[in-house]
């Protein structure tokens, strides 16, 4: 073996068993998966496109989508009736729905507009703006969190309502695109996955998904319909530590208890 060749062929093997760094990490790795049983099943408004859900008072508060259609409403849980409903311009597509100092403030999908109304009555009471598009919004009492369809979280002012700073998720190394409906948690950030019956469970201080729980066939298969869409919609009441959901266009709404895989 020539010098020029055996010279060559360390820097080659020297080059092979150099480690990865550190950020080339396998990607899930981490994560962690969940399942689930039913506690209860509620009616839901299977008009209702769920865009955004939560749970106040004792009550369901809803933002639905569709031009046309789309609407923010107080919903009895029980019974799945609407108490009290405002629709929304039909040039208008409502989207994520959060709930921060007694106000509820509801997105619009790509008209870059914000809602606000009063939590009792539903009144308009103020507006705000937005770049791009709005999918999922959720409060933790100090800061919004919003979505855009991408892999990216905007956090944003509670008073101002702008944003402050961005987010990427990630699962391991991955990004993970589609995040839509929003919810916190007992502290961690819950994402439905769009198009997809899957949550993604996310550790909002640094964006990495802790686990997945894939809620594929929760609606049974007698209340599907060709207008039945994907799982979309989370809330949950932390007094009674409920966790509630459901889906576009689904006649039904379920109590869930996270388990261990």
């Amino acid at each position: 073996m020539s010098a020029l060749l055996r010279s060559a062929l360390v820097i080659l093997l020297a080059a092979l068993a150099e480690p990865a760094p550190a950020n080339q990490a396998e990607p899930g790795t981490a994560s962690a998966r969940y399942a689930y049983r039913v506690i209860a099943s509620y009616p839901h408004d299977p008009e209702a496109f769920t865009q955004g859900l939560l749970f106040a008072d004792g009550k369901l508060h809803e933002s639905t989508g569709r031009y046309g259609h789309s609407s923010v409403r107080t919903v009895d849980l029980a019974s799945g009736r609407v108490l009290r409903k405002r629709r929304l311009p039909d040039d208008r597509f409502g989207e994520g729905l959060a709930l921060i100092g007694g106000r509820l403030h509801q997105l619009t999908w790509k008209a870059g507009d914000g809602f606000t109304y009063d939590l009792t009555s539903l009144a308009p009471i103020g507006g705000f703006r937005y770049d791009g598009e709005g999918w999922g919004l959720a409060a933790n009492g100090e800061s919004l969190v919003m979505s855009d369809g991408s892999a990216e979280l905007r956090f944003l002012d509670p008073a101002a309502l702008t944003e402050v700073r961005r987010l990427q998720v990630r699962d391991g190394a991955e990004p993970v695109a589609g995040l839509n409906e929003l919810e916190y948690v007992e502290g961690d950030l819950y994402a439905n996955v769009w198009p997809s019956d899957r949550i993604a469970v996310i550790n909002p201080a640094n964006g990495q998904v802790r686990g997945w729980l894939d809620l594929t066939g929760l609606l049974p298969l007698v209340f599907r319909t060709p207008r039945t869409d994907v799982l979309n919609g989370i809330a949950y009441d932390a007094e009674g530590q409920r966790l509630f959901v459901t889906g576009k266009n689904w006649p039904r709404l379920f109590q869930i208890e996270v388990t261990a895989h």
